[in-house]
């Protein structure tokens, strides 16, 4: 199926690695020749010289730094603070992060592995394929581009950062609400090293992790790392016993570090990731018995009182029970008798949810002098993937989904940082290739053309729409950034990025009758089956959308232990084309929607007195031409039809005594967001009004870790841990659905540790310490499908975990 591309990746890696190999060659000239004497980390970035423990190390900037001194509103954490506070991938993250929504199983997809993320309110709801991201996520400074596959399992990680608010001078197109760098550990040299870890836990949980750190000689270290998770799920489907929310997890990765000289440097970097469950654990939200397919669903079952709303009777035709009379309290129509609980799903369609990512990379930095740093990061990333649900969550054919896709990208990154004292620089240029084959099969009740309306009341089935989209987004960018430091105590900072997306579409649309469905594999050959209304735009249809970005700030001392700053910034989301159509009619084309844009004033302030720390940041952004969701009769649509303003205040707040056990982390955001406008799109109904709010961004956030470690003597100490998080009232679709609001609510968890010898560890704890019931998903279509489903955090659950270092 990309045969082609694989060829061309192939050649455009070769190109690549020889470009790398040419500067390894110059790196070991200058080293040779005596001239290289600029010192450098292992990524190659500027170490801090005799740095304190205390220091936190960011690269916010594309340079390491001290989290005090950068301008920029950051939540850092090492991999010591993750473990601590149970969090086990990205979707944890929110616990512990201001302003941060990161939602897993994406409305429209069904598969576990999609991700929906919101910095500040901004994101995208959307995880299909012609639809990026509003937030990047990035392994090693590789850009994570599809939904799937940004639900990462943190195992060999060095630390996390969370960038709050548009990073679109030096991280590029779809960082418009944020930015999440995730950095794997490296290699080292001298030392043979290994660490472990293994859990047991409620709902069957097995878990393990080892990673071995092998020194091959003074110049080249590797590192290799995996683990796996198996858990039962915690909704059980009434049908067939299914549980869904399993875990099943398997990954892997390799690292090479080949150092030789300290002139140049090359690490390589393969991650693997397999996932195969159940689905994803979705549940009855409610359901409108007077929206057109759950009255058509009742009148085929029979259900006394059903009519069909949307189709007036002609003298003649045959009534289905009284107009206007609402469906009776039976189980066996389509109404809310179907919600079987918080816990069990009603659905009786096949559902899954499967993945495979897996990527490669290189990474080569070269010192051309004392000051000049000359950088390379090639990646190609492959990502397969698969989810089926059940969308309505009853026995009845209302509406199941099935997505499956085949995505590849190939990213190439040059980088020239200046470090001249005073003057701080980096230049860049950045290329984005990915091509994509997305198919969507949609068995609805609610048919394309009255023909099977009439089908459909005689007691058969209901039509299938199969969509196949071949998507296709090349992009490039030119950027740069610049701080200068006017005294000791004043920094001024500016920078701009270009960047031009081309994007191409070619789309297939079949509305097929009962008979005419191929073969369901996860991806069926592109050959067009007989029968049903064909719809296919075989042309490249093609949009260009290009952006100038910026942002410029002001930092100051005040004092040693005061950094203030003031900034701002301009970011942009890429637009793209709709693909998703019921009955387009003949000559359509595919519409398409423009990018959207983010413009942020930030103030913030950054405390540190001996072992206490306080960050503060305060921003608006003016958040212009939002992709919205509107519905043409069934179909969701993308369009450019809103304006919105979101205020906020973050702080995060650490207390670490250094001669004590104690320590101490709290954080909190508060929100204001306002819909200012909403546009009006001819033939399509909005979801959204004026007044409405933003889909993710609670008013408040809070969340604090409390522990202290008691030294039991030399060989052990008992660390008990309690953290917790509150939430406000949380939305999860643009417009107000009831149905699937989720309430203020508070989440606990708590845990013990004994450390031996500060090499063994064992640790017990609880998870959702007071089974509280909240919702982490929900989607709706009341007004035309008449569903609404939502997914509940797991109960709680205990944990015993081993692990050990040597």
């Amino acid at each position: 199926m990309f045969g082609g591309s694989r060829a061309k990746y192939l050649s455009q890696a070769a190109f690549l690695g020889l470009s790398i190999g040419a500067i390894g060659f110059a790196g070991t000239a200058l080293a040779q020749d005596g001239t290289g004497e600029m010192e450098s980390s292992a990524d190659g970035q500027l170490e801090e010289a005799s740095a304190p423990d205390s220091v936190i190390v960011v690269t916010a900037r594309r340079r390491e730094e001290s989290l005090q001194e950068a301008p920029v509103a950051i939540s850092a954490f090492s991999a010591e603070v993750l473990q601590d506070r149970q969090i086990q991938q990205t979707s944890d993250l929110e616990r512990i992060t201001p302003s941060l929504q990161f939602k897993p199983a994406g409305q429209l997809s069904g598969n576990s592995a999609s991700s929906v993320v919101f910095i500040r309110g901004v994101g995208q709801l959307d995880p299909t394929a012609a639809v990026d991201p509003g937030v990047g996520i990035y392994i090693d400074e590789v850009y994570v581009g599809r939904a799937v596959g940004g639900t990462i399992d943190f195992g060999d990680i060095e630390s996390v950062e969370v960038l709050r608010g548009p990073q679109g001078t030096l991280f590029g197109r779809n960082t418009i609400g944020g930015a999440i760098l995730v950095r794997t550990r490296e290699p080292e040299f001298g030392e043979l090293s290994a660490r472990g870890r293994f859990r047991i836990g409620e709902y069957d949980l097995v878990e393990g992790f080892a990673a071995v750190n092998l020194p091959i000689s003074d110049t080249i270290a590797a590192r290799v790392s995996g683990g796996f998770r198996n858990r039962d799920g915690y909704v059980i489907r009434a049908f067939d016993g299914l549980d869904l929310g399993n875990e099943d997890s398997v990954t892997v990765n390799g690292a090479l570090r080949f150092e030789p000289s300290p002139d140049f440097e090359l690490q390589l970097r393969a991650d693997y990731t397999k996932r195969d469950e159940n689905g994803a654990p979705f549940v009855f939200a409610g359901i409108n018995e007077n929206a057109p397919v759950p009255a058509i669903v009742s009148v085929a079952a029979g259900c006394p009182g059903a009519t069909i709303p949307f189709a007036p009777l002609q003298p003649g035709d045959p009534r289905f029970g009284a107009p206007n009379v609402p469906l009776i309290d039976d189980a066996r129509c389509a109404n809310d008798f179907q919600a079987l609980g918080n816990f069990t799903n009603g659905g009786t369609a096949d559902v899954l949810s499967t993945s495979e990512v897996w990527g490669v990379s290189g990474t080569a930095t070269l010192d051309l002098s004392d000051s000049l740093l000359l950088k390379s990061i090639t990646a190609y990333r492959s990502t397969e993937s698969r989810g089926i649900r059940d969308a309505d969550n009853t026995p009845f054919l209302i509406i199941t989904t099935d997505v499956g896709g085949e995505s590849e990208q190939f990213s190439q990154e040059l980088q020239l940082q200046y470090d001249g004292g005073p003057l701080n620089g980096i230049l860049g240029a950045y290329y984005f290739d990915e091509d994509t084959f997305e198919r969507a099969t949609v068995p609805l009740s609610f048919p394309p053309s009255p023909p099977v309306i009439g089908s459909i009341l005689a007691g058969g089935p209901g039509s299938r729409d199969l969509q196949l989209s071949d998507l296709e987004t090349r992009s490039w960018a030119v950027f740069g950034e610049a701080s200068y430091e006017v005294t000791d105590a004043l920094e001024l900072s500016g920078g701009l990025r270009y960047t031009e997306d081309r994007k191409t579409f070619r789309g297939t649309v079949l509305n097929l009758f009962p008979g005419t469905l191929p073969d369901p594999d996860p991806l069926p050959d592109r050959a067009i089956p007989d029968g049903g209304p064909l719809f296919i735009y075989p042309t490249p249809n093609e949009e260009t959308f290009s952006a100038l970005t910026g942002s410029a700030s002001i930092a100051y001392e005040v004092a040693p232990w005061l950094n203030t700053y003031a900034s701002y910034s301009r970011s942009f989301k890429s637009g793209g084309f709709n693909t998703r159509y019921n009955a387009p009619p003949p000559g359509f084309e595919p519409v398409p929607f423009d990018e959207e844009t983010v413009d942020s004033y930030e103030i913030g302030a950054k405390m540190e007195a001996g072992d206490f720390r306080l960050n503060l940041a305060a921003f608006q952004a003016d958040y212009g031409n939002i992709q919205l969701v509107f519905r043409q009769g069934v179909v969701p649509l993308l369009f450019n039809a809103g304006e919105a303003r979101i205020r906020g205040f973050e702080a995060e707040a650490s207390y670490r005594p250094y001669d004590s056990g104690l320590f101490v982390d709290a954080g909190m955001s508060i929100l204001d967001d306002e819909i200012l406008s909403i546009t009006a799109v001819p033939g399509a109904t909005a979801t959204v009004q004026p007044g409405d709010e933003l889909p993710l961004t609670p008013s408040f956030q809070g969340n604090f870790a409390i522990g202290y470690e008691f030294e039991l003597n030399d060989r052990f100490a008992l660390t008990p841990q309690f953290d917790g998080s509150y939430t406000s009232d949380v939305v999860f679709i643009t417009g107000s659905v009831p149905e699937i609001e989720q309430e203020g609510y508070f989440v606990a968890n708590a845990s013990i540790q004994l450390e031996i010898d500060d090499r063994y560890e064992v640790q017990a704890g609880v998870i959702n310490l007071f089974d509280k019931e909240y919702l982490i998903q929900g989607n709706a279509s009341l007004g035309t499908l008449g569903y609404a489903e939502k997914i509940y955090a797991r109960p709680q659950s205990w944990y015993v975990q081993l692990s050990a270092e040597f």
